[in-house]
């Protein structure tokens, strides 16, 4: 016979459907309680009261307790250590209280063999239809790893910050030797010159560095004081080498043939012979002779290559003392190096500077100071002798902030306006 539509279960089918549904929900239950006890996770349920109702297998087996130890014995406290236990009072359970839910707060708990084990916890509070709460439900993850790698970093940037304090005790420690160094390529002090005021300044752009510029006066025969003043090229040891190199032979020089072009003719020879084969080294300078003589001093200096020597008069005028055609000290075998001679009168200033000066980076617009510039300033200065105008001038540099970028050396020499008369000293 045939039939046509859905055929009707038979009795027997109907048995063999509810079944499969029991199997099916009994495997579903089986496999919720055995992923609740084995989870990755700690779980636990306690009543609103703390004590514990139900707690996964996992969470005993970090603990290292039997279920029959904790289940209505133990209150989720008693599972903390002390610390743990006073914040869990004083923060943990108020919060809870108040919001019903927390989550990702970092305790400790006691675990198996007495050892502190850092974990993560999150509870909810679980309500009734009505509102009413029910039960505390707590999720307490493993934060071991978490706290190696926290205690990891910590370590680490203790470590850094100690490189840190190393390196800059370093810097210090070398900073210090390279001032130590530097002063030692410049004079101490300048010496006391009859019938003479005298004053200098140094400023380094970088302390990390050691510069170039170099100047110094010391005394020849006869009455006459010798000095000079001068930029080596480049920055670093290698132009600490050259600044050594180029005073010693100035000073030896001056003292066998004080002529000025004769004694930077003997520089640009040693220069030229000890660095021509190699990396080329070499400096601008001005090499000078003051000749006192009564009321005056008469100045004989060269230059190789340096900026103009500045003088500042007693009527207050400024000017410089020109001296173009030198070229620079080592470069060739030969060099041609322009002579100029003055004459400073009581109250005249003579003014050495190197390139820093003029070249300094101001305004909005970064432009050079210039040379005009500084003849401008010098003019608005009082003609108060060295001192005076080194002092104005330190001041100018400092002004500069960040445009300064280079080193720079200064040096006065002048004749005081007074000058003191030998016949009134007290003689005792």
């Amino acid at each position: 016979m045939c039939r046509t539509g859905h055929s009707a279960p038979e009795p027997g089918d109907e048995q063999d459907v509810d079944a499969t549904d029991a199997v099916f929900t009994s495997l579903l239950e089986d496999s919720a309680e055995e992923l609740y006890e084995q989870a990755p996770c700690g779980y636990l349920s306690t009543l609103m009261d703390g004590t514990i109702a139900k707690i996964n297998t996992t969470l005993l087996g970090w603990l290292g307790l039997d279920r029959p130890q904790v289940v209505g014995r133990m209150r989720f406290a008693d599972l903390l250590t002390v610390g743990g236990k006073l914040y869990h009072e004083t923060h943990f359970a108020p919060l809870l209280q108040m919001k019903g839910e927390v989550s990702g707060i970092a305790l400790d708990i006691t675990a198996a063999g007495k050892q502190r084990m850092p974990v993560l916890v999150t509870s909810k509070v679980k309500t009734s239809e009505d509102g009413e709460p029910l039960l505390i439900r707590t999720t307490v993850f493993d934060a071991r790893d978490r706290r190696a790698y926290e205690a990891e970093l910590l370590r680490g940037r203790k470590a850094a910050e100690e490189a840190r304090r190393r390196s800059e005790a370093d810097r210090l420690r070398l900073q210090e030797a390279l001032a130590v160094l530097q002063q030692s390529l410049l004079p101490a002090q300048l010496p006391a010159v009859p019938g003479l005021e005298a004053g200098s300044y140094y400023h380094t752009a970088s302390p990390d560095l050691l510069g170039g510029d170099f100047y110094d006066l010391f005394p020849l025969n006869d009455g006459r004081w010798a000095f000079f003043l001068g930029d080596v090229c480049g920055k670093g040891p290698q132009a600490a080498a050259v600044t050594s190199l180029a005073r010693y032979t100035l000073r030896a020089a001056a003292l066998h043939d004080e002529d000025p072009t004769t004694v930077l003719s003997t520089l640009n020879t040693v220069l030229h012979d000890r660095y021509a084969a190699g990396d080329g080294r070499y400096c601008t300078a001005i090499f000078g002779v003051l000749q006192p003589d009564g009321d005056h001093t008469d100045v004989h200096l060269a230059s190789g290559g340096h900026p103009s020597a500045l003088i500042q008069r007693a009527d207050g005028h400024a000017d410089y003392l020109p001296t173009p055609g030198g070229l620079l000290v080592g470069v060739l075998p030969q060099a041609p190096f322009t002579a100029a001679r003055t004459r400073l009168l009581p109250g005249d200033t003579l003014l050495l500077y190197t390139d820093g000066l003029t070249e300094a980076r101001t305004g909005p617009d970064r432009e050079l100071y210039g040379d005009d510039a500084l003849r401008a300033f010098t003019t608005a200065q009082p003609p108060a002798g060295p001192q005076a105008l080194i002092t104005a001038l330190s001041g100018l540099l400092t002004s500069f902030g960040d445009g300064l970028d280079d080193d720079t050396a200064l040096l006065a020499l002048g004749v005081p306006a007074t000058l003191p008369d030998p016949a009134s000293d007290d003689l005792t």
